[in-house]
This record gives C-alpha cells, structure tokens and sequence, in this order.
C-alpha cells in the first residue's frame, strides 16, 4: 500500500519533468529548432492536426525551419496556422516548401526568455512539491488509521522526500540548461 503510494508519486512526478522538458523545448532560443511548431495546428481535411502530420519538418540551417507539406494544397492552411499561433514568425513558401527564419534574439529577449525559463521551472518544483504534500498525506492517513508504524511512516516520508529533492535538482538542471542555451546563442 505505501509502495503503491511512493510508486505513484514518484510517476507523477517524472511526468512533471516530460512536461517541462516539452514546454522548454518549444520556446525560441534564436535557433532553429522544429519542436517550436509542436503546438501549432493545421486544418486538413475538416479537422485540425499537428504541423508535423502534413508535412516534413527541418532545419537544414541554425536559423532557418522548412516544412514541406506532403500535398502542395495544404500551404496556405499551413501559412495560416503559423501567422495565428503565438510564435510571431512569418512564413514564406516557394509554392512547394515554407521557410521559417528565426530572429536573432535582442540581448532583452534573451533576459525575458529567461524569466519564462525560470517561471517555468518553478512552476515544475511547485507540481513536485504538491506532488510530495499529497503523497505524504496519504501515508499519514494510512497511520492515523493504525495501518503502518510510526517508523513506517518516518521511512516513507524520507523516501518521498528523497524522491522529491532529486527531482527537484533534475529539474534545476534542466532549466539551467535551458538558460545557457539562451544565453549562448
């Protein structure tokens, strides 16, 4: 039952981290990197799907994306698409691929960048925290309820608080990372 408990926490929380190494991934750094276009949607045949199910995606230069659509017709849908998103890139197209030039970043785009990077990762340490609270609570109820031990329970908390810290240092590397990239461009 308290393995069940810790086991749980301890998914939820790499499932924490997948979500911000995804988020991280698709913000900008000044480079051309195609899973900046993950969350853009396009309409094909009736219903919207990722750019990436109607065309190839590159970056065949450090600050240049090209997408080619596997049918011509879908350009413009695609074009639309990027213009409607949050990404403010302007797409061009030759009639058969799209280019996507990426700005170079401004030394204050950098710095904001950042502080999303920052906000991000602290966002991520709140999950896990919330992720240990909840667990912590569990076992906790599984000792008022004369389930476990006092020593169980002690043990099990200092599990999840191990678990938690580890997580918390993967996740502070992660938006290290992250950072240096942006600041190294």
């Amino acid at each position: 039952m308290v393995k069940d408990i810790i086991n749980s926490a301890e998914e939820k929380m790499n499932k924490t981290i997948s979500v911000l190494k995804k988020d991280l991934a698709s913000m900008k750094a000044g480079r051309a990197n195609p899973t900046i276009l993950d969350r853009v949607e396009v309409e094909y045949y009736g219903s919207m799907v990722p750019i990436s199910q109607v065309g190839n995606i590159s970056a065949p230069e450090p600050r240049i994306i090209l997408i080619q659509p596997w049918e011509k017709s879908s350009i413009k849908n695609i074009e639309k698409a990027i213009l409607k998103s949050d990404l403010g890139l302007t797409p061009s197209n030759d009639g058969s691929v799209i280019r996507l030039i990426i700005p170079e970043l401004t030394e204050e785009t950098r710095k904001n960048l950042v502080k999303t990077v920052k906000k991000t990762g602290e966002e991520a340490k709140v999950a896990v925290r919330s992720i240990r609270r909840d667990a912590n609570d569990k076992i906790k109820a599984l000792k008022k309820n004369n389930e476990i031990s006092e020593d169980d329970m002690k043990k099990s908390e200092d599990d999840i608080q191990k678990k938690t810290d580890n997580f918390i240092k993967e996740i502070d590397k992660t938006i290290e990372h992250k950072e240096k990239e942006i600041m190294s461009v």
